[in-house]
């Protein structure tokens, strides 16, 4: 199963302080589809304003990535530059 490590504010609102999940999921877009189904509304609070890194490498468009069984995805607050 893949782990998923979330920010820990999101995890105090939407996931009961579960800051690492488990999901299996075969692609980026079922691993979402898995999240909202489980915590509703967490993705809508993850929205636009986060990066994902799938094992180490950002994505700015993940839809169609693969998630291994031992993936580990971590979605984190973009940072703005000036």
């Amino acid at each position: 199963m893949a782990r998923v490590i979330l920010q820990s504010e999101l995890a105090r609102r939407y996931t009961g302080g579960q800051a690492t999940l488990t999901i299996v999921a075969p692609d980026y877009s079922s691993l979402i589809a898995e999240l909202e189904r489980r915590y509703p509304g967490l993705m809508a609070a993850i929205g636009a304003h986060t990066a994902v890194a799938i094992d180490g490498e950002i994505f700015h468009d993940p839809l169609h990535e693969p998630i291994a069984a031992d993936s580990e995805v971590h979605f984190m607050p973009l940072i703005g530059g000036g």
